[in-house]
């Protein structure tokens, strides 16, 4: 597998959140820099594929359905005024 290549980066956050975030790390055997890593990569995964679906979708909504059956009569005949 590639070796991906990482950059640092600077969060602020409240001393009372820090504190709670070292408990939770510890609780999930990882590091504070690793939870908030996993975090952001999930945040960032569920966008992509969010917006894959979303382009599928509208896709799949400008090609339309075909119902199978036919039209035997011409739409202008309905419309005829």
């Amino acid at each position: 597998m590639p070796q991906t290549q990482k950059q640092n980066l600077t969060v602020s956050l409240n001393t009372q959140t820090i504190q709670k975030a070292k408990v939770l790390a510890a609780k999930r055997s990882t590091s504070i820099s690793g939870l908030l890593a996993g975090q952001i990569e999930a945040l960032v995964d569920a966008e992509e594929t969010y917006e894959s679906a979303h382009r599928a979708a509208l896709d799949l909504m400008e090609r339309g359905f075909h119902m199978g059956g036919t039209h035997s009569i011409h739409r202008d005949a309905l419309h005829e005024r």
